[in-house]
């Protein structure tokens, strides 16, 4: 039977070795304890856990957010409401994050139609609206 040690869990969740020990340092997922000898073994649903934040990660939440979603998800006494709260304030943040990226390309676009590509370069707009 194949040991879950740190490289298979890495590789059946899609991320590097460094990838595990960092979420470990962050506290979203346990160490597993030191054996006397030979390689520390993870648990079954280490490679689940990773994944799980592999995916909220894709969609925008923190590493904090993720740790308070993991805590959700082990919690018995919570519910599914307390999590959609929490996707529906991500839903806020990422519209705002729109919002804001339609503005720079607005700028961006602006700033390129004023462009005359037969300019020297001392003369070019765009490099005089980012100094």
């Amino acid at each position: 039977m194949p040991r879950n040690t740190i490289g298979t869990v890495a590789k059946h969740a899609g991320v590097g070795v460094e990838t595990v020990r960092f979420y470990e340092r962050q506290g979203l997922i346990d160490q597993p304890a030191s054996p006397e000898q030979g390689f520390r073994e993870y648990p079954p649903d280490a490679v689940d856990r990773i994944r799980f934040i592999r995916h909220a990660k894709e969609l925008g939440f923190t590493l904090e957010e993720i740790g308070d979603l993991l805590s959700l998800r082990s919690d018995p006494r919570e519910n599914c409401e307390t999590v959609q709260l929490r996707a529906e304030d991500k839903i806020i943040d990422v519209d705002a994050k729109i919002r804001a990226l339609r503005k720079i390309k607005t700028q961006l676009r602006k700033l390129a139609n004023a462009c005359d590509e037969r300019e020297a370069t001392a003369d070019c707009p765009i490099l005089e609206a980012l100094r």
